[in-house]
């Protein structure tokens, strides 16, 4: 792929077999000629931020290489979420899977559809902590990624996933 570009995709899920969900989601997303998986962090449990009652979270961050353009990449990402039957009925509810771009190489973007980096990555430990693990060196906002998972007001809810 030339003319490629880095970007980060946080992934969660919190309905229906969602640690299932998530690996298919990878698959799903790498699966396209104009994308190429190059690192995944580990998974983590944590619990939901905002939004109503509900159960906790499964959440990964990943990396890719793409040729896509932003919003192309953002039309794949809702293309595999429709896949997991996607709903958008509850701003910050259940789901049974959310893809989120959280940044594309340096771009940055207030577009409404598409908002770069992602404007509350920076302050959220279950997109943050996973990322720091996948990259240490990782930055956004010009800080380290680590330094700013440390100080997310969602740091103690987040555990690493293990398999029951």
């Amino acid at each position: 792929m030339s003319g490629t570009v880095r970007s980060v995709l946080a992934l969660g899920s919190n309905l229906g077999a969602s640690r299932d969900t998530l690996v298919g989601a990878v698959a799903e997303l790498a699966d396209h000629h104009e994308v190429r998986l190059h690192a995944l962090s580990p998974v983590v449990r944590t619990r939901p931020v905002g939004g109503p009652e509900q159960p906790d979270y499964l959440n990964m961050v990943l990396e890719v290489e793409t040729s896509l353009a932003p919003l192309e990449l953002l039309a794949h990402c809702q293309g595999v979420e429709e896949k997991y039957q996607r709903t958008r009925s509850v701003r910050w509810g259940p789901r049974t899977l959310d893809v989120d771009i959280i940044t594309y190489g340096s771009l940055t973007s207030d577009d409404p559809t598409l908002t770069l980096p992602h404007p509350r990555a920076a302050s959220r430990a279950f997109v943050l902590q996973p990322w720091a693990w996948m990259d240490p060196g990782a930055r956004l906002d010009g800080r380290l990624v680590s330094e700013l998972a440390a100080e997310a007001p969602d740091l103690l809810g987040l555990v690493p996933f293990e398999e029951d």
